[in-house]
């Protein structure tokens, strides 16, 4: 199994009253909480946190993409995965990902992955994400009925410009080049590995099956709300014929390890307590925008995580947003992953806390259940500190790590990157990430 250290680079800062007083972390937050200063320190401490995760022998550090918002950082995740290139050595990089429908030309894309390839020595996980609908449709202005087309096509130009040995031309709806001929090209060949985040689509899922593909769930509500995800997309495997390897699959989940339970609810309370409460505070009108869910994903009944907390967040303050009046059901009847206290975030299961021994046993659970070869882990959320950071970050990587890697042993991966060897490979710079560690 492959255990990943995934950063969100959440705003750390936002006030206490920031659920209250503000309408959505999302799209409209506003300009006066952003501190450049305090943001320059985030930033660094983040991409420590990464490099101590690498350090302490993940098998990959993840990045993502977000806009417009105090709950990722980075509107460009392959400025930091570039970064991270140069200060690391063994870990794979993983940016997940990159929205293909927001780049214009989506050969960009593919030039700065294969950048990031080269810097790496072939290290890269390549993500595709379609785009959240604030990221996508409101903060850089997509017609959300046009953006899973425009992200197809981006995909097949991508995908082309990697293997394409000759210059062509591309004539698509949406982007038409005369000359496609990108310098430089990508390590691993024919291209990097390719996964695709989602959120539950029926296509999605057939998608990836089609083109063979990682999928990932990455659910900020834990393995008991993912489960009949992950079923459903198991199931859609069955039906197309695929087989049950767990490295099809990738889940998202947050975890903190202390010496025992106790301690542990006690050092993360006030982390999952900030992301939960304030972090994922989303403004319903941003959340579902007409056309963004197709067709076939409407009749399944799936809905975003998102749209679906942001509506009962609504529904719990007695007021729906999307019609401007008051509802008559109950956030629970809807859905029922809006917990904020840090007892019911960890009973729903959006957090897995305990001793070493408790988290092995849960997170065993979790992915022989869902069947899942590919563990991204949030060992940072909210407003924890580098120093928390960096002990449950340590905590995992000794005590959690080494009997969580021993599952699947029986499939293969073959959706891993295959990095040079090691021989061959620039050498790192001078000053080592320990170096971090050593100098606190």
């Amino acid at each position: 199994m492959k255990l990943m250290w995934f950063h969100l680079m959440p705003y750390t800062e936002l006030p206490d009253d920031f659920r209250h007083k503000h309408p959505s972390v999302w799209v409209d937050i506003h300009s006066s909480l952003f501190d450049p200063k305090r943001a320059h320190l985030m930033y660094n401490d983040f991409m420590d946190e990464l490099e101590y995760a690498a350090e302490c022998g993940f098998d990959a550090i993840c990045v993502n993409e977000h806009h417009s918002n105090g709950y990722g950082l980075m509107p460009s995740p392959n400025l930091i995965a570039t970064a991270l290139s140069r200060r690391t050595n063994n870990a794979m990089i993983c940016v997940m990902g990159n929205s293909l429908a927001l780049y214009n030309p989506p050969t960009r894309v593919a030039e700065e992955f294969a950048m990031i390839d080269c810097i790496s020595g072939g290290r890269l996980i390549a993500g595709f994400p379609v785009g959240t609908p604030m990221d996508t449709c409101y903060a850089y202005g997509q017609n959300p009925s046009m953006l899973r087309e425009r992200y197809l096509e981006a995909h097949d130009l991508v995908m082309k410009a990697w293997t394409e040995k000759e210059t062509f031309s591309f004539d698509g709806r949406f982007n038409q080049q005369r000359y496609v001929n990108i310098w430089p090209r990508p390590v691993q060949q024919p291209h990097p590995p390719v996964w695709i985040p989602g959120g539950g689509s029926v296509e999605t899922w057939r998608w990836c099956a089609e083109m063979d593909y990682v999928y990932c769930y990455l659910s900020y509500y834990g393995y008991k709300a993912g489960a009949a995800t992950m079923k459903g997309f198991w199931d859609e495997m069955d039906r197309l014929g695929k087989d049950r390897n767990p490295y099809r699959a990738g889940f998202l989940q947050f975890v903190g390890v202390a010496e025992s339970r106790s301690e542990a609810m006690e050092r993360y309370a006030e982390a999952a307590e900030y992301f939960y409460g304030r972090c994922l505070h989303v403004d319903s009108r941003f959340a579902s925008p007409p056309g963004y869910n197709t067709e076939a994903t409407q009749r399944a009944g799936l809905e975003s995580q998102i749209a679906q907390a942001s509506k009962a967040a609504a529904e719990e303050n007695g007021k729906d947003k999307l019609s401007g009046g008051t509802t008559g059901t109950t956030a629970g009847s809807r859905f029922n992953m809006v917990a904020r206290e840090m007892a019911d975030i960890v009973e729903r299961g959006y957090v897995v806390v305990g001793s070493p021994k408790d988290v092995i046993e849960q997170l065993e659970h979790v992915a022989k259940t869902l069947n899942v070869g590919h563990f991204m882990l949030l060992l940072q959320y909210g407003n924890m500190s580098k120093e928390l950071t960096k002990y449950n970050t340590k905590l995992f990587a000794e005590k959690v790590k080494p009997a969580l890697s021993k599952l699947f042993p029986e499939w293969e991966d073959k959706w891993w990157p295959k990095p040079m060897a090691q021989s061959t490979r620039a050498a790192l710079p001078a000053f080592q990430p320990g170096a971090i560690a050593a100098a606190e």
